[in-house]
């Protein structure tokens, strides 16, 4: 199965975001976070995953004679790699983004259903912005994210933390023919003050 068929799939790509930030989770664990789904089911994706080693049984331990199992996700295994992602065709990435944006609405009618929202309180917050880069500095801003990211997804939960999902998209802005470039483009002029005397 390619990684896109397998992470893609509604209940296998919550399954893996529940598992984001480091996270050892029972299947009893997982189960309760996910009680919408039935336990067979959710089983059967576990399964899959683990098969496919997107995640790793990393302790087992008997409870009333079954084995249960503690599991953790292999962060590497768990995305869609780039030869895989060069491959896709548009309609194979179209489906691949409606998955990915279906997931964050998903989760956020989650957020939305848990209580009152109050998203200056939650540190919840959706924006777009736009910036003019050539691509060595856009590679630069790339590198200055991970910068300030990386160390972060090290963090282990501790008192006052909270596990808090970061979604990104990054697009460029489709190319304008070359009659119409620079229309439309140029930057505010900057305000000019009048003197009391003008």
């Amino acid at each position: 199965m390619a990684s896109a068929d397998l992470l893609l799939h509604p209940v296998r790509l919550r399954i893996v975001k529940a598992f984001l930030g480091d996270r050892a989770l029972t299947t009893s664990q997982l189960a309760a976070e996910l009680n919408d789904v039935p336990a067979g089911s959710l089983y059967r994706h576990v399964a899959l995953l683990t098969k496919a080693g997107v995640l790793q049984v990393v302790a087992e331990r008997r409870v009333r004679g079954a084995v249960e199992r503690t599991y953790t996700l292999r962060l590497l295994a768990a995305q869609v790699g780039l030869a895989e992602a060069a491959a896709m065709t548009p309609d194979e990435h179209a489906q691949a983004f409606l998955a990915y944006v279906a997931g964050l609405l998903a989760d956020f009618d989650r957020y939305l259903a848990a209580g009152t929202p109050n998203l200056a309180r939650d540190g919840a917050t959706y924006r777009a912005a736009a910036m003019w880069l050539t691509d060595a500095e856009f590679a630069d801003f790339l590198r200055e994210i991970a910068t300030v990211f990386q160390p972060r997804l090290a963090n282990a939960p501790g008192k006052g933390r909270r596990r808090r999902i970061v979604y990104s998209v990054l697009l460029p802005a489709p190319e304008q023919p070359p009659a119409d470039r620079g229309a439309g483009q140029t930057r505010r002029p900057p305000r000019v003050r009048k003197g009391r005397n003008s």
